[in-house]
């Protein structure tokens, strides 16, 4: 979706004339459950024209396509891949250190964010651990899964 009614809101190159009045009132017609049941939600900003056209040094398609398919065949050994993680098993599968529950629970405070989205969180900081083959998560993975729910920011109420 577009970030507001224009789509230009933090644009570098386009200015935005919506109010925050506008913004918010086009925000809130997604309600906060609706949000809370959709595990990524980012910001994609436009890719500038030289970058388009420039010389690509990132990882290529195949090596990406690798690291996913090894990260679902550890999630297949658990017997679930990590968005079908049965609640009861949350707490086994995705064990936190002393840091990454802090981190967690920060998270959770500043954004006010409820038990669905706490969930969310946890699940796709599992899958950010599968994809860097840890057998474990860490605060690392829990700031970028966080970082996945811009919509639940608070810069945005």
């Amino acid at each position: 979706m577009n970030p507001c009614p224009c789509g230009f809101y933090s644009d570098a190159t386009r200015e935005c004339r919506c109010t925050p009045g506008i913004i918010q009132r086009y925000l809130g017609k997604i309600s906060g459950p609706l949000l809370d049941r959709i595990d990524i939600h980012i910001e994609v900003p436009a890719v500038p024209y030289k970058e388009l056209r420039g010389e690509s040094v990132a990882e290529t398609s195949a090596q990406i396509r690798e690291r996913v398919e090894a990260a679902r065949a550890t999630q297949q050994t658990r017997g679930y891949y990590n968005a079908h993680m049965p609640s009861r098993r949350i707490r086994a599968e995705c064990a936190l250190d002393a840091t990454g529950e802090r981190t967690l629970e920060l998270a959770v405070r500043k954004m006010s964010l409820s038990a669905r989205a706490h969930d969310r969180i946890l699940k796709v900081a599992r899958t950010i651990a599968d994809l860097d083959h840890a057998a474990s998560i860490s605060a690392k993975h829990i700031a970028e899964a966080v970082q996945y729910r811009s919509l639940d920011r608070s810069y945005w109420t």
